[in-house]
């Protein structure tokens, strides 16, 4: 019997985020497609590990482990790897975005129009968590200055929701292991002449005290990122 394939696989990168990630499954489930849900545990050590063995064992997810926390890029690397849809999207597991938009960022893709849709927090009137200024003006910045290597007119590259044909994202080899995994794809996209599309989002954004684990240091990786991988050679 030949193996299913999925509508969409559901990349889920996942580290200490035992509050949350039960929860977000259960968003994902009750999404209207035919999916699978591919969890990438990244070394947690605050219970998540035991959620996600339960929920493995149920049959609900397909579990990859990492025996030591490595960052996003690499359970990225590994979570897409696994996928068998005919499309991939990436999703946190921490509430900020929500799962009943995969129909809008899939939908460029069904219609053969993209290879690649990026889900933008800046464009669209969907309702967005006010927060921090200053990364605001870092994302910016950031998606400005990977605009003017790449030619792309995107608005938000540091987006978790991007959504992809399954071969076009198997066949880039993601060398960054945290953050910098997203100006890195950004500028691969660019440079294999795939056709980006872009959607507006919904965002519910936290704060450091509710999770938030993203940095300063990342922000600066992601400007040498771009400057790495769109000017080398």
């Amino acid at each position: 019997m030949a193996e299913r394939v999925p509508q969409l696989s559901v990349v889920v990168p996942v580290y200490d985020e035992v509050a949350t990630v039960e929860a977000l499954i259960e968003e994902v489930e009750s999404v209207a497609l035919d999916l699978e849900i591919v969890v990438v545990d990244d070394g947690s050590t605050d219970g998540t590990a035991q959620v996600l063995e339960k929920l493995a064992a149920e049959g609900r997810i397909r579990l990859q482990v990492h025996a030591r926390n490595q960052g996003k890029g690499a359970a990225l690397r590994t979570g897409f790897a696994e996928a068998r849809g005919e499309y991939v999207v990436v999703q946190d597991a921490d509430l900020e975005y929500d799962p009943h938009e995969f129909p809008k960022l899939i939908a460029p893709l069904e219609a053969g129009k993209a290879d690649v849709v990026y889900g933008s927090r800046f464009v669209g009137s969907e309702p967005h968590r006010v927060l921090y200024f200053w990364h605001y003006v870092a994302n910016r910045t950031i998606t400005l200055l990977s605009n003017l290597l790449t030619n792309l007119n995107l608005t938000d590259i540091e987006t978790c929701y991007k959504a992809f044909r399954r071969e076009v994202i198997q066949s880039i080899t993601i060398e960054e292991n945290r953050f910098g995994v997203e100006p890195e794809l950004t500028a691969k996209l660019a440079r294999l002449g795939c056709r980006v599309y872009e959607v507006g989002i919904s965002y519910s954004g936290r704060t450091y005290d509710e999770g938030k684990k993203i940095g300063w240091r990342d922000g600066v990786r992601a400007l040498w990122c771009i400057l790495k991988y769109n000017l080398r050679r």
